[in-house]
């Protein structure tokens, strides 16, 4: 049986291939609303930590990151 802190925060993050780390990311950013709309409080701190560990994962691994113009915004 997985331990109770395996059970709240899943797979650490850097255990995770690249196409599971991208799956985990789509998966938390399409149930973000409905957590935060009708989730605990616990439930919410849970997703916010878990979506942390998984984005900071995600930006180690891939720095180089190519924002689409059409997101920029002027700085200042």
């Amino acid at each position: 049986m997985r331990s109770d802190v395996a059970d709240r925060s899943g797979i650490p993050a850097a255990a995770l291939s690249n196409h599971e780390l991208s799956r985990e990311l789509a998966s938390l950013h399409r149930t973000r609303h409905d957590t935060f709309v009708h989730g605990s409080d616990s439930a919410l701190a849970n997703h916010d930590q878990r979506s942390r560990e998984l984005e900071l994962e995600y930006l180690r691994r891939f720095p180089e990151r190519d924002p689409d113009p059409r997101r920029l915004r002027p700085v200042g």
